[in-house]
């Protein structure tokens, strides 16, 4: 229980990048997580608990391949870059080196699915009254130490950027989403409320992408229970499946019938659509993509000019025009071109051999919850580098975990049915 309650706290806290000691790329939570790889690693070797090789194995080759990718892509780095960030180089290393060891010991000890459960629950406990702390700072109800909680209009926390808060109020609203569809009774209500916080914040942050993916996110979790209730053997003699077939005979002609309508709405969805993105979808918004076009491209033509074999880990690329710092070199603020620059073909296609892999073996395991929370951090990915931040990272190994862990359970579940 202490174990999974400092996990849990670790990631909570990881986010409050504000609070990161000077001179140290570490946070409090930071810190937190590695005081628990060493209670794991002493716990493994005290009990040489067995484990469940099936999560181990998936991850331990991802970061196997992905280690590989980046030595390659260091050695090309030395050799062709005119200047190498030596200290942000090292920042990227040990973050990925703390993402692989959090993640692989996370699956590595024992019934790790009930400590990953238990760790999910605390985070949403804990998440949330973070979350209650920052609104409240926010409005001057309290005072945070060192903590800024607003970037302009938007809000942000206890992070360094809104975008920061946005990603992790998105993966815990889709986990709580998950524990209540997982639970019964007071469980199931506790997760429902549980996403209400992130929610909120997450909207305050004005984060485009937030918005859109928690949209496209509920559409997708309604449509596939929609589908686990019409092909489920056991449902088809119920009232619930009836129901579900006359809905779908009636949407078609329904459809037909509110076409005019929706015709004439359409405007007005436009408008609030563009009302949810920042400034409106105004100036502000058209120079973010303007700057991320820009930055994608320059990625794309860097890391091609590579080899497809990347430069190693840190950013890469010339620092845009409206950059105060100038000094630094500039991250793509795309997942998928950020792996790319670093890690080049072998690195990308690791990373996206384990987010297939991890939705396919969700589908498999009828987790509509955790499938729909991996669709949407892959969709988050493409607007913002991600692969560094530990909740991400926590939310990948407890759907790889559960995954597993149900696909073992699947014989006696199906013999129950």
């Amino acid at each position: 229980m202490t174990r999974d309650a400092l996990l849990a706290l670790g990631i909570s806290l990881s986010s409050a990048t504000q609070w990161r000691f000077s001179g140290l790329p570490l946070g409090l939570g930071d810190l937190l997580i590695v005081l628990w790889i060493l209670i794991c690693v002493f716990d493994l070797l005290a009990r040489r608990s067995s484990t469940h090789v099936a999560a181990l194995y998936r991850l331990a080759t991802f970061w196997g391949l992905f280690a590989f990718a980046l030595s390659i892509g260091a050695l090309v780095g030395f050799i062709v870059e005119y200047r190498v960030a030596t200290d942000l180089s090292l920042h990227d290393t040990f973050a990925y080196l703390l993402m692989a060891t959090m993640t692989c010991l996370a699956v590595a000890i024992a019934d790790e699915p009930v400590h990953f459960r238990r760790a999910a629950w605390l985070l949403m406990l804990f998440w949330n009254i973070g979350i209650a702390a920052q609104i409240a700072a926010g409005w001057e109800i309290i005072h945070l130490p060192s903590v800024e909680p607003w970037y302009w209009d938007r809000f942000r926390g206890w992070a360094e950027n809104p975008n920061q808060l946005a990603i992790v109020c998105c993966v815990t609203t889709l986990l709580a989403v998950h524990l209540a569809s997982t639970s019964t009774g007071f469980g199931c209500l506790f997760g429902l409320l549980a996403a209400v916080g992130p929610l909120v914040a997450g909207r305050l942050s004005k984060s485009d992408t937030f918005i859109s993916v928690m949209i496209f996110s509920g559409a997708l979790l309604v449509g596939l229970q929609l589908r686990r209730s019409v092909s489920t053997a056991s449902s088809r003699s119920g009232l619930r499946y009836a129901f579900v077939l006359l809905a779908l005979i009636f949407v078609v002609p329904a459809a037909v019938s509110l076409w005019p309508f929706a015709k004439a709405g359409a405007s007005d969805a436009e408008d609030f659509a563009l009302s949810l993105a920042k400034d409106k979808g105004g100036a502000a918004s058209e120079r973010t993509l303007d700057l991320r076009l820009h930055l994608w491209e320059q990625a794309i033509e860097l890391g091609a000019r590579s080899g497809s074999l990347g430069l190693g880990p840190g950013p890469h690329l010339d620092p845009p025009d409206v950059v105060h710092n100038r000094d630094n070199p500039f991250e793509a603020h795309n997942t998928p071109l950020d792996v790319f620059l670093q890690g080049g073909i072998i690195g990308l296609g690791a990373l996206a051999g384990l987010v297939a892999s991890t939705a396919l073996l969700l589908y498999r395991a009828k987790l509509d919850a955790l499938l729909v929370l991996v669709i949407a951090v892959t969709i988050f990915s493409t607007a913002h580098l991600i692969i560094r931040h530990p909740i991400v990272w926590f939310a990948m190994a407890l759907c790889v975990s559960t995954g597993c862990a149900q696909l073992r359970l699947s014989p006696a579940l199906n013999t129950r049915r």
